[in-house]
């Protein structure tokens, strides 16, 4: 199944999975005696500076206030064994899968950027079959469970702000701060769900029901549609290296999936 938005979904990952750490150095706190590293803090740095914000004292303050709290927070969770509730677990689990995951997506990049000549050639192939395609302008909310999927459409029928929500429960990191917003494009730039789920909506409407990806659960919004022009390469070079890393990594999943014991 292709990968939606790929390189957009994954920017984040590439900047912050990437740091160093001193075994030795000072933690950055210790709360009732476990330690926060310091690398903990230049870890959400990295994510913040990555979607544009400042590097300052009062930021790592904040922050460093931030996972303190966070600290007290989860402690606390532990001390009445909330860690050993089987859908608590369940979720934890869940997530550290799709951290996993998304680490071994900014591997995959780091080791399989396409040379120039095969971007070339992918721009001609999907110019030629792309003449007479209208592009359309979604916004989305990516969800990690089809029950919070649906509570949220219910919301946003009741007159819940799409844009809101998005920012707020939207694990789409690529998107979620610009309140969903995916962007002009033609509706082959998304896997095969999320394409024909797009192109059934007029403008203005949201999906019905949660749309099932390999990412999760989205709702989709159609904010716009128009006839697709096509942009010289240059212009669109970053969405063309999305689409053939999509490609690649489709490809690398079916190899995966076929050495290993399925029952």
């Amino acid at each position: 199944m292709q990968l939606i938005k790929f390189m957009q979904l994954i920017v984040f990952y590439i900047s912050t999975l990437v740091f160093v750490t001193s075994i030795h150095a000072a933690p950055l706190a210790k709360v009732n005696g476990v330690a926060i590293p310091k690398s903990r803090l230049e870890l959400v740095m990295k994510g913040l500076i990555a979607q544009g914000q400042k590097d300052t004292p009062e930021t790592r303050n904040a922050v460093r206030d931030d996972l303190i709290k966070q600290e007290v927070l989860s402690q606390e969770a532990i001390r009445k064994k909330l860690d050993k509730d089987p859908d608590i677990s369940t979720q934890i689990m869940i997530t550290r899968q799709s951290v996993l995951i998304r680490a071994l997506q900014a591997d995959f990049i780091k080791n399989n950027n396409p040379a120039e000549k095969e971007l070339r050639e992918e721009y001609q192939a999907v110019s030629a079959a792309s003449m007479g395609d209208q592009e359309y302008n979604p916004r989305h909310i990516l969800l990690s469970t089809e029950a919070e999927a649906k509570d949220i459409i219910a919301k946003i029928k009741k007159g819940g702000k799409f844009e809101e929500i998005a920012k707020d429960k939207s694990t789409d990191d690529g998107s979620k701060n610009k309140g969903g917003e995916l962007g002009w494009s033609s509706a082959r730039s998304y896997s095969q769900p999320f394409a024909e789920a797009l192109i059934k909506l007029k403008t203005g409407e949201i999906t019905e029901k949660p749309v099932k990806t390999s990412f999760g659960w989205h709702i989709i919004r159609l904010d716009g549609m128009r006839p697709l022009k096509i942009p010289p390469f240059e212009e669109v070079k970053q969405k063309v290296q999305q689409r053939v890393l999509q490609q690649k990594f489709k490809t690398y999943l079916e190899k995966l999936k076929e050495k290993a014991k399925i029952e």
